[in-house]
């Protein structure tokens, strides 16, 4: 049984989704599905109840999931044991925001190629919303994301970055701004808010808070999404202020003053505690650590 195709069930496993897996693991859909009858055929058991809108494990699946993640780590471990110069080798799968890429990665991965030039590092960038889900179900080692309000037990997370939420309307449409004298009418005044996410769960408590409800034009994915929709004028937003910072579209906002203060975020890096067995996990999160605030 090889290792590749333990991989490959893995990730499958994480995202339940065929077309997801086979773009992100390079391989075609059809092969994909050839590598997963393969292993069914070894084991003599079906691993994934699939129809036309739904991939699900089977309970044979389950268990083959737990050997799987158990060799898969014997394996990573020897390779780093059998290594007579004590390099580090293989792959290391970092999943972060277009924003993260640009304002956090570079010094930590700078210092991490420096010291380890035979790890091959993939990088995916996409929504921030989407990081802990990406970490779940093994689709990344590391993510760069805001610590949520409530960690899961099984994951680590080490701060960066502590940014702002702020809030933003258009520069050149001011009319969108209802106002009751000179304050903003947030009843009154669309918002454009994130489709998911901590922002979402931050401003969703905000209005529970206030008891309101909100006049929102556009529900969207990724923060990058938010700044164009508001230098439209099609309403207000809400995100961290290191997105709007390394925004082309920059000089087209303004930030509220007179705005609600939510918590602000803090950046970090996040992973599977178990994942920190893994040597070129470890090794970026001791870089990390070193660069972390206080250890400057």
């Amino acid at each position: 049984m090889e290792i590749r195709y333990l991989k490959l069930f893995r990730h499958l496993a994480g995202t339940l989704h065929f077309t997801r897996t086979s773009q992100s693991c390079y391989i075609t859909p059809s092969a994909l599905t050839r590598v997963i009858q393969r292993l069914e055929t070894e084991i003599g058991k079906k691993l994934f109840i699939r129809d036309n809108r739904t991939v699900e494990l089977t309970p044979a699946g389950e268990a083959f999931k737990k050997y799987a993640d158990d060799v898969v780590r014997r394996w990573e471990q020897l390779q780093v044991e059998l290594s007579s110069d004590g390099v580090l080798k293989g792959e290391l799968a970092l999943y972060c925001s277009v924003t993260a890429a640009y304002g956090v990665l570079p010094g930590i991965l700078k210092q991490y190629r420096g010291t380890h030039p035979l790890v091959r590092i993939h990088l995916e960038t996409g929504d921030a919303a989407k990081a802990m889900t990406k970490l779940t179900n093994q689709e990344a080692d590391v993510v760069i994301a805001a610590l949520p309000d409530n960690l899961a037990k099984d994951l680590v997370f080490q701060a960066l970055y502590e940014t702002p939420l702020v809030f933003i309307a258009p520069l050149r449409h001011p009319e969108i701004l209802a106002r009751n004298g000179k304050k903003v009418d947030w009843e009154r005044t669309p918002l454009i808010i994130p489709d998911r996410g901590l922002s979402r769960e931050r401003i969703d408590q905000w209005f529970a808070d206030e008891k309101f409800v909100p006049r929102i034009y556009s529900q969207v994915a990724g923060n990058e999404a938010i700044i164009v929709m508001v230098s439209l004028g099609c309403g207000i937003g809400l995100l961290p202020m290191m997105v709007l910072e390394k925004s082309p579209l920059f000089d087209q906002i303004r930030i509220l003053e007179q705005a609600p203060e939510l918590p602000p975020f803090v950046i970090g890096l996040c992973t599977r505690k178990r994942n920190l067995a893994n040597p070129r996990v470890e090794a970026l999160w001791r870089i990390a650590a070193a660069q972390a605030p206080g250890n400057g």
